[in-house]
């Protein structure tokens, strides 16, 4: 039989395909072989079916919203697109029964050798996308490959995406191709099946032999029913029935297809995987210290086959590149449950590169639709609590509730003051994106991105959400990018100073001296748009700030390690700005507020490039600006006061009378 191994994403395509219809469709993937129970993978069903563009359009990648280009009214339009939505939640969720419908044509004899095979939908791909293996398959095998594709393209990485057994393989391969850049994906890998259970499976398989024997395919064909049943049978009077109860629970997703399931997973062969198990495990973890690849770790919280969790902590502290990410309540076979999406896990990690390292502009893949909805959905809580208050100005000084004066066309720069905690960043990338379609890329402090190996920053996965909405390291380089590629960029230039600000610094402005931003801005023609946030004086009451807790040795010591931990900005500049603390503060937390955001009017830098070199020029337009942001937050500290709904338990009654999703009023403009 020819062994059934990794799939090949065709063409050395990965991870997104464009297709040349009118529509914008990520890979729909199929299953392909893993050991000990049939595969999972990650599943991007046509997630961006609504839009129409074949390839990355101004403002970011957002296209604008249409269905199909099918005519109708409105409510059949948003018929038609509830239907597709359900179709492809179904289609989503189809897992083990479309996997075993197809290992029936797979999983047959043909007297050939091991090969890769694909078995998937897709399109062309996208320009100088790096190769992706899904294995396992044999070590010799997968390396021959991945030395070829090197050989072609030597300046593109290749990316080995394995699960279970298939993670100790993608392992041995990185450990004998150290001078390769490979960068590994591991779900749950079974290097920990040494501190497993499976072990103490092999005597009850053995007993097990006989009475399995009594069930050929004919019989099990006409059992329904909870196959979980069927096992506590089989096994009953054992010694270790619960533990296998438990380690064949995931069995009931695929309690339909045991006829196809006795022909590929015999106890013979299953007693085989185990000893595969056990002779990869040992076989790779001796062999650690040599892989040098770069490494993200998928574990779950609720495998019960391996002790997942755990072994991940394990190789990040092993593995000199190794992240991990965790999923709470996922089971052993990560990439077959509906929630886990491989293509976002690894953009939100921002792993997908094309060359040596990773480029946070060129690199980025914007967020489709439903990834923009499940990150607004899981901030959903303070939108509603805050419930934002968007205006704006429009060209002729109008200001308007809502953000029709923000400008459509990029390069635009949003400059403003940054509230305690950064809290006012959610509610404004989340505002902007829904109401105008527009995704803001902000420049973010560098520990959104790095930390060291040993320290207290919270761990990278924190940000995830950040770095999928196209946050960059700020900085000179990744400002130009950002400039030259049209986008909306946010920038506040009062840092970590500003949002870790102390009592009685509420709305106040820390802004370094120089003109950091108008020169660059001016360079590219940018709009320059100066903003105010303001809530419930941020968002509560300072019980101890910085200059509380260097007096105390304690605290000033772990603020002293936390702020080491972290990435220096501004070592060039003199005084608090360019020594920017990180502390936690403490606070008695207020009943939430409102938060309202005030958009000025637009300052034009199109034409005044030349102007706008002479160093005295740019110094008055950024002192302009920096009034201009002061005179949105007085204005909003004044009209506030007239807000009839700002308590949120006027909001609370305003929603119950008329439905919890209508917008509340605010003061009168």
């Amino acid at each position: 039989m020819a062994a059934i191994g990794a799939s090949l994403w065709p063409a050395a395509s990965f991870p997104v395909y464009r297709r040349e219809e009118p529509s914008q469709t990520f890979l729909k993937l199929k299953a392909s072989w893993i050991p000990i129970m049939p595969p999972r993978f990650a599943l991007s069903v046509d997630r961006v079916a609504e839009t129409t563009t074949t390839a990355i359009p101004p403002n970011n990648g957002i296209p604008s919203v249409k269905v199909n280009g099918e005519e109708g009214t409105s409510a059949e339009k948003d018929k038609r697109s509830e239907n597709k939505k359900d179709g492809e939640e179904l289609n989503r969720r189809s897992g083990w029964r479309s996997y075993v419908e197809q290992l029936k044509e797979i999983a047959k004899p043909d007297g050939g050798p091991p090969r890769w095979f694909s078995p998937l939908e897709s399109g062309s791909r996208l320009d100088k996308s790096p190769l992706l293996l899904f294995l396992p398959e044999l070590v010799k095998i997968v390396e021959k490959t991945v030395r070829s594709e090197h050989q072609q393209l030597p300046n593109r990485p290749i990316y080995l995406v394995g699960e279970s057994l298939g993670g100790c393989l993608a392992l041995a391969v990185a450990a004998h191709i150290p001078d390769i850049d490979v960068v590994l994906i591991l779900a749950n890998p079974a290097t920990s099946f040494g501190r497993s259970q499976w072990q103490l499976l092999t005597p009850l398989l053995e007993a097990m032999r006989g009475p399995l024997s009594l069930f050929p395919p004919e019989i099990l064909s006409s059992i329904s029913g909870d196959p979980l049943s069927l096992l506590d049978n089989l096994v009953r009077g054992f010694p270790l029935q619960n533990t296998a109860r438990e380690l064949l629970e995931d069995l009931t997703t695929f309690s339909g297809s045991l006829p196809v399931l006795a022909n590929i997973l015999p106890i013979e062969t299953l007693q085989w995987k185990l000893k595969l198990l056990k002779s990869a495990s040992a076989y790779v973890n001796s062999r650690l210290h040599a892989i040098k690849a770069q490494t993200l770790i998928l574990c779950s919280g609720n495998d019960r086959l391996l002790p997942s969790q755990q072994e991940g902590e394990r190789l990040c502290q092993l593995l000199p590149r190794c992240e991990l990410r965790k999923f709470e309540g996922s089971g052993h076979f990560l990439f077959l449950e509906s929630s886990v999406d491989l293509v976002t896990v690894i953009k939100r990690a921002s792993l997908y590169r094309r060359g040596k390292r990773h480029d946070y502009v060129s690199d980025f893949l914007p967020p489709t639709i439903n990834e923009v909805k499940e990150v607004i959905e899981s901030n959903s809580l303070i939108n509603t609590f805050t419930s934002p208050v968007m205006l704006s100005t429009l060209e002729d000084g109008t200001v308007v509730r809502g953000l029709a004066g923000i400008p459509s066309a990029g390069p635009v720069l949003f400059v403003g003051y940054h509230m305690l905690l950064g809290l006012d960043l959610i509610p404004l990338v989340t505002q902007i994106f829904m109401e105008r379609n527009i995704l803001v890329r902000g420049l973010a402090h560098p520990l959104v991105f790095t930390r060291k190996e040993i320290g207290v920053v919270p761990d990278l996965s924190a940000f995830d959400g950040f770095r999928l909405m196209g946050a960059v390291p700020v900085g000179p380089t990744s400002f130009f990018k950002l400039l030259s590629s049209k986008s909306h960029i946010l920038l506040y230039p009062g840092g970590m100073r500003e949002a870790l600000h102390r009592k009685g610094e509420e709305y106040k402005l820390f802004w370094p001296e120089q003109s950091e931003f108008v020169r660059m801005a001016a360079r590219f023609g940018a709009k320059i748009v100066p903003f105010g946030t303001i809530g419930e004086d941020d968002v509560g009451n300072f019980v101890f700030d910085y200059d509380d807790i260097v007096k105390i040795p304690p605290l000033k010591s772990a603020t002293e390690n936390l702020t080491k931990d972290v990435p220096k900005l501004r070592t060039d500049v003199v005084g608090e700005l360019g020594n920017q603390p990180i502390y936690v503060p403490g606070f008695f937390p207020k009943v939430p507020g409102r938060f309202y955001f005030y958009f000025g009017k637009p300052f034009e830098t199109e034409g005044r490039k030349l102007e706008l070199k002479d160093r005295e020029k740019a110094q008055e337009l950024y002192l302009e600006i920096k009034s201009e942001v002061e005179r949105c937050l007085d204005y909003l500290k004044e009209k506030r006061e007239s807000d009839p709904y700002r308590s949120i338990l006027s909001r609370s009654l305003y929603q119950a009378i008329h439905g919890f999703t209508s917008e509340v009023p605010t003061f009168e403009i």
